[in-house]
């Protein structure tokens, strides 16, 4: 080859290895992220939790981004994705009910509130109703047995609740 037709002298494994070849400029808060923490692999949860932040969920590509980044074979960043309840793999609905099911909210009445919520909204736990509107998920324990039985709506948790009052703060979701 000639001087002419050489391609430039850039460090092109730098400029991919900071850049998804899709071009999403949600991988730059990922990218910022492992930045950040220096590409340790011990920083992995942080990570995910970015990444579900900027995607909503954890999609395939995305686990497969971060396990080449963070030099993590795949199956270790799935089992971290799937092991905690706050991690998606599947989008969500605009609203989320978290029903905790540890031993505490079971004993006073969590079933009964997972039973009201499947009947009321046609789904089961980790799933999302047709429209978009309700995801259901159930966690072992939220660390709140002391108010038991516990729900958290969108975020927010809810101590001492019935399959009613559950249904109601459900309710106002689906209008």
């Amino acid at each position: 080859m000639t001087a002419s037709t050489q391609p430039p002298k850039t460090d092109q494994k730098a400029s991919a290895k900071s850049t998804h070849p899709s071009g999403d400029k949600r991988f730059k808060v990922i990218d910022i992220t492992m930045k950040r923490n220096q590409h340790r692999q011990d920083a992995l949860i942080e990570v995910l939790h970015k990444a579900q932040e900027a995607f909503g969920y954890l999609e395939e590509d995305v686990l497969v981004y971060i396990a080449r980044q963070l030099k993590l074979p795949l199956s270790r960043v799935y089992g971290v994705a799937t092991f905690y309840h706050l991690f998606s793999l599947k989008p969500s609905g605009a609203h989320t009910c978290v029903v905790c099911l540890g031993t505490a909210c079971y004993v006073k009445g969590a079933g009964e509130i997972m039973t009201a919520l499947e009947a009321k909204t046609g789904i089961t736990s980790g799933e999302t109703t047709p429209d978009g509107q309700i995801s259901i998920v159930t966690a072992r324990c939220i660390g709140a047995c002391g108010i038991a039985p516990a729900v958290v709506f969108d975020g927010t948790v809810a101590g001492q609740q019935t399959a009613e009052s559950t249904l109601e703060r459900v309710k106002g979701w689906k209008e």
